[in-house]
């Protein structure tokens, strides 16, 4: 494959995801969103996946999006990022079966316990953001 082929696709990737720009509104926001939403179902979660790398791109611009909109916790620990999800939703510990029960909700939120492949996949599919604000 050469440069002129990688730049076919390139524009296709641009008009399908609208990667090649930044997100400029909600519309393309929630786009965004449910573009990555298919491709985490399409990969099981499993970060092995090829499309991992086009759903990195993706979380990039959409990161940038949320930046100066839903701005996240100022940590990168991924149980800082669930306990404001939490609080933003009211949730409690009983109410996030996506991760197992009550017992297994504290250990991740007190950093005990990591979060596997499908309770990330579960809690971006939820709370409709990148599968990556869980990951250390």
């Amino acid at each position: 494959m050469n440069l002129q082929d990688v730049a076919a696709h390139w524009v296709a990737l641009h008009e399908a995801l609208g990667l090649g720009a930044p997100i400029a509104s909600e519309a393309e926001y929630e786009r965004a969103l449910s573009e990555v939403d298919q491709m985490v179902d399409a990969t099981d979660g499993e970060d092995s996946h090829p499309l991992w790398g086009l759903i990195a791109v993706a979380g990039d611009r959409i990161r940038a999006y949320e930046a100066g909109i839903h701005p996240w916790p100022d940590s990168s620990s991924p149980s800082a990022v669930l306990a404001s999800l939490m609080q933003e939703h009211a949730l409690r510990q009983a109410d996030l079966p996506e991760i197992g029960s009550q017992g297994v909700v504290s250990e991740v939120l007190a950093g005990k316990r990591q979060l596997n492949a499908r309770q990330i996949a579960a809690l971006a599919k939820r709370f409709a953001v990148p599968a990556d604000v869980f990951l250390p």
